[in-house]
């Protein structure tokens, strides 16, 4: 039987494991679409933060207690959260955050490679600006796992759990691994230079030029102990159309766990790597899970 590998995947099936290079392709998203038809959370307001010369947009559902931080993966902005804001902030009374990444939704874009320390920067600033120093929730989807393990390793008491949500997890990146997404986007890359302004092209090769260094330090990063995490893992996972590349994923998510006290790992039944869209119900129970079990 001969292996599936990435150059052999069907568009439909790829598209998911972009999401691992914050990449978008053609007129998909890299984490699927938005719902028009998506509740107003009522309450949120909009700031502009300013961080290093540039401006990001952070949107604040005002609450009590835990403040919950909503990260969203490669190529979505903090729309894609629009529905389980105002169910999250009704169930749970917290204030919620949602913000967009440098270069996406109506943040600055940043010329130049994309980097995980500077993702962090942002984020970080903008909480402190916030007034935002403890009791974080950190919930996070796919590429923004990178973020979330890089901000956990620095800013360990900023925070009192995470859900990390079918996310990018440090002992998936191999060397191996990465060769092979890379492999897999190369054409992709080649295309999006030829158009490097639009702005979807501009996320695609900013991300890919650092992607292989990125990832391999990414890979030795280890999550602190102190803070406590859920994993939950898509069944079908971003790698439907490789069964090798999908048990990858699957066993670099048990590895995490293994690897510390306090994690826990879930799986989202019947759902793809868009588990926000496709399983909110399980995002919003471990979410309250992680909120009333870490007041």
């Amino acid at each position: 039987m001969s292996r599936a590998t990435p150059r052999s995947w069907s568009l439909r099936r790829a598209t998911p494991a972009l999401a691992l290079l914050a990449l978008t392709v053609g007129a998909v998203t890299a984490c699927g679409g938005h719902n028009s038809a998506a509740k107003d959370p009522g309450e949120a307001k909009s700031h502009m933060i300013d961080n290093g010369g540039h401006r990001l947009a952070f949107h604040v559902t005002p609450g009590h207690g835990s403040t919950i931080v909503l990260d969203s993966g490669g190529g979505e902005d903090s729309s894609y959260w629009k529905n389980l804001v105002p169910e999250l902030h009704s169930a749970t009374g917290a204030t919620v955050i949602t913000y967009d990444r440098a270069g996406l939704g109506k943040s600055d874009v940043v010329p130049g490679p994309w980097k995980v320390e500077s993702a962090v920067s942002d984020l970080r600033s903008g909480l402190r600006q916030l007034g935002v120093a403890k009791n974080v929730i950190l919930v996070s989807h796919s590429q923004a796992g990178e973020v979330a393990t890089y901000f956990a390793k620095d800013n360990p008491g900023m925070l009192s759990g995470a859900v990390l949500v079918d996310a990018n997890l440090p002992p998936l990146f191999t060397d191996e691994e990465i060769a092979r997404l890379v492999a897999f986007a190369q054409p992709q890359v080649d295309a999006a230079r030829k158009d490097p302004d639009k702005p979807r092209n501009r996320q695609l090769i900013s991300t890919a030029d650092s992607f292989v260094a990125t990832n391999k330090a990414f890979h030795t990063v280890a999550w602190p102990d102190a803070v406590p995490a859920t994993v939950i893992v898509s069944e079908k996972t971003p790698f439907d159309g490789s069964p090798e590349d999908a048990q990858r994923w699957r066993d670099a998510a048990a590895s995490f766990v293994r690897g510390g006290p306090n994690r826990t790992l879930v799986t989202a039944e019947n759902s793809s790597h868009d588990v926000p869209k496709d399983r909110p119900d399980l995002v919003l129970k471990e979410i309250e899970n992680m909120v009333t079990t870490h007041r």
